[in-house]
């Protein structure tokens, strides 16, 4: 009798996210399908069906997941003591969530006609707005001048491009962490 636990939902879907930006990097999202991505996993498309229904929901699962790790990082820098300590703790871990999710940047980036002609693309940049206006507001305070919520919004775009630009560069993603964090700190101050 095999006593092993199944695998956990989140197990299997992330294991599909990985395997789906595989694919997508290797042969493009447009080529891709769901039969290949069941295949590599080694699972009938049934299983991944419970999981996904199309190739668009995997998509929205990356920015699902990006947004409730923005969510809970703007809940928790809600309940600090606004100072520089709280601004310069909410930036570096925004630049770990942007450099642990650069994989998922990179596909929507190369893949930006294919995302914005889904259903809810245009509904997503709407959704980035939401967050990115919360992380200026605890970085620059909500009665910040039009010049500090500007610098604020600076330091928090520069964090992914510049992340999204130099991580395939670069062998130590610790000293580009530092770096971007430096500079994205100087921006705020």
């Amino acid at each position: 009798m095999d006593h092993t636990a199944p695998t956990p939902r989140t197990d299997t879907r992330s294991r599909v996210q990985k395997v789906a930006l595989e694919l997508f990097a290797e042969q493009g999202y447009e080529k891709t399908s769901l039969r290949e991505i069941a295949e590599r996993l080694g699972v009938t498309k049934a299983a991944l069906y419970y999981h996904f229904k199309s190739k668009e929901d995997i998509v929205h699962s990356f920015t699902d997941d990006y947004f409730t790790e923005l969510d809970a990082l703007v809940d928790w820098a809600r309940k600090q003591s606004r100072g520089d300590e709280t601004r310069h703790e909410v930036l570096d871990r925004y630049v770990g969530i942007v450099l642990a999710g650069n994989e998922v940047f990179r596909f929507l980036e190369q893949n930006r006609a294919s995302v914005q002609a889904m259903e809810a693309g245009k509904e997503r940049f709407a959704r980035f707005r939401d967050r990115l206006d919360a992380l200026v507001d605890i970085l620059a305070g909500p009665e910040a001048s039009l010049r500090d919520r500007v610098r604020a919004t600076t330091a928090v775009l520069s964090v992914g491009a510049t992340c999204m630009f130099f991580l395939q560069q670069v062998d130590d993603q610790d000293k580009l962490r530092a770096i971007v964090l430096e500079m994205a700190a100087d921006l705020i101050s």
